[in-house]
Formats: structure tokens, sequence, C-alpha cells
């Protein structure tokens, strides 16, 4: 009933930028947190960003000063524009939503939900 759609991956050498797209579609009455993601070969998946409904962001202490996340809530969309990229950034990347959705009963509920992922690599 709701999907999460990303796009924006790809290959980029060290120094190069990418910009990664979420777009939020299904019966969504209002997204709170949405966030981006990342899990690197061997290692756990981490916060790389995050941004309320109120537009306050938190970034992971290894992306501050060279990523920055934004969202049109108009639009069910979140961005994150990666500038400076390094090798160790190299991760598959993945959007998240806190939302509000309605059943098919129609009762509205809260969930969260993930997307399927974007590949992004970074070459040295």
């Amino acid at each position: 009933q709701v999907q999460l759609v990303e796009s924006g991956g790809g290959l980029v050498q060290a120094g190069g930028s990418l910009r990664l797209s979420c777009a939020a579609s299904g019966s969504i009455l209002s997204i709170n947190d949405m966030s981006w993601y990342r899990q690197a070969p061997g290692k756990q998946r981490e916060l790389v960003a995050n941004i309320a409904s109120g537009g306050i962001t938190n970034y992971a202490d290894s992306v501050k000063g060279r990523f920055t996340i934004s969202r049109d809530s108009a639009k069910n969309t979140v961005s994150l524009q990666m500038n400076g990229l390094k090798p160790e950034d190299t991760a598959v990347y993945y959007c998240y939503a806190d939302l509000i959705m309605r059943l098919a009963n129609g009762v509205a509920t809260g969930r969260r939900y993930w997307g399927q992922g974007t590949q992004v690599t970074v070459s040295s």
C-alpha cells in the first residue's frame, strides 16, 4: 500500500558528487521523519541523515559538511546531495520513512517503510 522508490545511485570517482532521491507513494496521510541509511559490505546499517517534518536535520559525523538532506513534503520526496565523496562512502543507500497511512478498512495507522536500496560506489 506504500512504496518508497529510490533513484540516483551509481559509480563516481573520489571527490565527486551524486544526488539520491526517494519518492513515497500510496495511501499516505502524512510523513513524520524521512531518513537515509547505508550499509557497506560486512557492516551494520547506519544512519546517514534524517529530516523531521518540521525540517530539522541530523547527520552522521562522517558526512557532516559533505552531505545535505532535503525534502518536499507536498510531493512526499526526500533527497540526499552527496558532495566530496570518499571511497568509504561506498554502500547501499536506503530511504526510510516513518509515516501515517490509511489502511484498506479506512483506519489511520503509523507505519515505517524502507526503500529497496540503491548502490553508491566511490572509486579511489
